[in-house]
Order: C-alpha cells, then structure tokens, then sequence
C-alpha cells in the first residue's frame, strides 16, 4: 500500500492530472448552470491532454528521425511520437467541441431566456 503512495509521490504530474480530472468531473456534475459544464468539461479535456504530454516525456531521449541506416537503431533512444500526435488531435477536438457547445447554449439561451439546467428542463416537460 505505501510502495503505491510514495510511487505516486515521485510523480507529482499524475497527482495534478488526478485533481484537475476531478475537479472538472465535480464541476460537471454538481453545478446546473450549462457555461460552469463547459468550463468543467473544459478542466478534463485539459487534464486529459497533460496526462498525455506527461506520457510522452522520456528523459534523455531524441527526435524519431533516423540519421543512418548503417548504424544500428537503438530503440530507448528515441521518443514515441505517437502521445505528442494525440495531443494535438485532442487539442484540435476539444477546441471544437467547446465551440459547438458554447453555440448551442447561446442557443438556448436565447430560446428559454435561463442557462439552469433545471429550468430548460422544466420548460421542457
């Protein structure tokens, strides 16, 4: 149990990804107005995306490019493209997503003249 918690105390990234993931999930969940959602919406998108850029560090290690074919290829020397292509695609997803959401809640603001979730949900029934 103690070998789990001084594991996770050496890595203090995976310890913010945890908070802000939480923190957006809580703010999702307790809050009725549909912007303070999005903002939530927002923290996990972002959480996410440090959990991926964190992934893809490797200490010492250089561009996946090969100089040389002569050369043999050492493996643990280069560093994996493939986390850093996901962030920009979830970079590029979350910032569209945000844009069609804030776009329809101003939709519905306009429509039922209230953000609450509640209430839309009232008008609704």
């Amino acid at each position: 149990m103690f070998e789990h918690l001084d594991a996770w105390l050496h890595r203090p990234n995976f310890i913010v990804f945890v908070i802000l993931f939480s923190w957006g999930l809580y703010i999702m969940v307790v809050h009725h107005n549909l912007v303070k959602k999005l903002i939530g919406m927002y923290l996990v998108q972002t959480s996410v995306i440090f959990y991926l850029v964190t992934l893809g560090v490797k200490s010492g290690a250089t561009v996946p490019v090969l100089l040389s074919t002569t050369a043999p290829i050492r493996v643990e020397a280069y560093a994996n493209p493939l986390p850093h292509v996901v962030t920009l695609t979830a970079i590029v997803v979350g910032v569209a997503t945000l844009g069609v959401s804030l776009a329809l809640v101003a939709a519905m603001y306009r429509k039922y003249g209230t953000l609450d979730e509640d209430e839309i949900l009232k008008r609704l029934e």
